[in-house]
């Protein structure tokens, strides 16, 4: 068997223990060591996975047996720590999204070139076999010319989640609402798929919730660098919580994508007018209204990509130019927004 791959957790919050299982279920990876300024959750997830505890990172950061740290801290704070985690010689799994801003987007993207390290985003849902196949069809043109794309993201959460932690509904630390926490991963597909975007419009609003500054509704119209047009609709007022769905139309064929299953498959090619979509799989576990309910499975491919991409020394297939695209998108949104003018991204 050949190198076992190091792995330490910054950030023991809700998405934390899917990043510990994961690295655990794979044979040449292990959790060594994890860190948070809260005492009790530190504790907590350390005695569970037998990983050593921190409460400060940048001590962490001291040792030189981790390979690889991910990063699961508010959004906000990403490119710092990773700054100094790429300085340390640490590779670099975030989660998503990369930072709040371009210019700190970017700046990690560079520390990490720099440092000769890679840089992984967390976009777990390009690895779903829903994606995959979707994919695979786009790019061998089975779908014909693209000429619309829909995400639609309705979820929901309760005051209490927001309520749950001081970072949570910020400009500064969370970066966003409905899109930029829950709707990213939806929103990067939608671009994975139809392409690069050149213009948006959009409004956004607060609506269902207190005491957060940013948008819990939000509604955009894109156009693509090929010409075609997009929606996009994100909320976690949708109480109880419904779906997330993906919809791709092309001049030779449909397809759609709901809470992670293609749902629908459909080409004009085909003999007869059925559905090619295995309709009778599921995934479960989406998060539409519980963060903590997401399934690991996609992260643990994406985890495996990065350990792949080091032995091979190639570039992680969600990477920090991948990585920043949905990003961009998102904030051309708040921007169209606030400004209730069209934004070019």
């Amino acid at each position: 068997m050949g190198k076992t791959y190091r792995f330490a957790l910054i950030g023991c919050g809700v998405i934390s223990e899917t990043h510990a299982k994961e690295i655990e279920a794979i044979e040449n990876a292990t959790l060594v060591a994890v860190v948070d300024p809260d005492e009790e959750k530190a504790r907590t997830l350390a005695k569970r996975f037998g990983a050593d505890m921190y409460l400060d990172y940048k001590e962490l950061l001291k040792r030189n047996d981790i390979d690889i740290v991910n990063i699961l801290t508010p959004s906000g704070t990403h490119a710092a720590i990773a700054t100094e985690a790429a300085l340390a010689g640490k590779h670099i799994i975030t989660e998503k999204p990369m930072d709040v801003t371009i210019e700190k987007a970017k700046s990690m993207i560079k520390t990490c070139r720099e440092a000769d390290v890679k840089l992984a985003v967390i976009s777990q849902h390009r690895f779903d076999p829903s994606a995959i196949e979707v994919k695979n069809a786009i790019d061998e043109g089975n779908l014909g010319n693209l000429v619309l794309g829909q995400a639609a993201i309705n979820w929901y959460r309760s005051q209490e989640y927001y309520d749950s932690g001081e970072w949570r509904g910020t400009w500064d630390l969370d970066g966003g609402g409905a899109l930029m926490n829950q709707g990213i991963h939806t929103i990067d597909l939608l671009q994975y798929f139809m392409g690069p975007v050149v213009n948006i419009e959009a409004r956004t609003a607060t609506l269902a919730h207190e005491r957060i500054e940013v948008e819990d509704v939000a509604v955009a119209t894109v156009t693509f660098e090929n010409g075609a047009l997009g929606t996009i609709v994100g909320t976690t007022s949708a109480y109880p919580g419904l779906s997330a769905r993906l919809e791709i139309f092309g001049t030779e064929g449909t397809a759609r994508i709901e809470d992670d299953q293609l749902t629908h498959y459909f080409l004009k090619s085909s003999v007869e007018e059925v559905n090619l979509a295995d309709t009778n799989s599921s995934i479960g576990g989406t998060g539409a209204a519980e963060p903590g309910a997401i399934l690991g499975n996609s992260h643990r491919m994406q985890i495996e990509d990065m350990i792949q991409a080091i032995e091979e020394d190639r570039e992680p297939l969600v990477n920090g130019e991948e990585g920043i695209k949905p990003l961009e998108i998102i904030l051309s949104i708040y921007e169209s927004a606030k400004s209730k003018q069209t934004g070019i991204v």
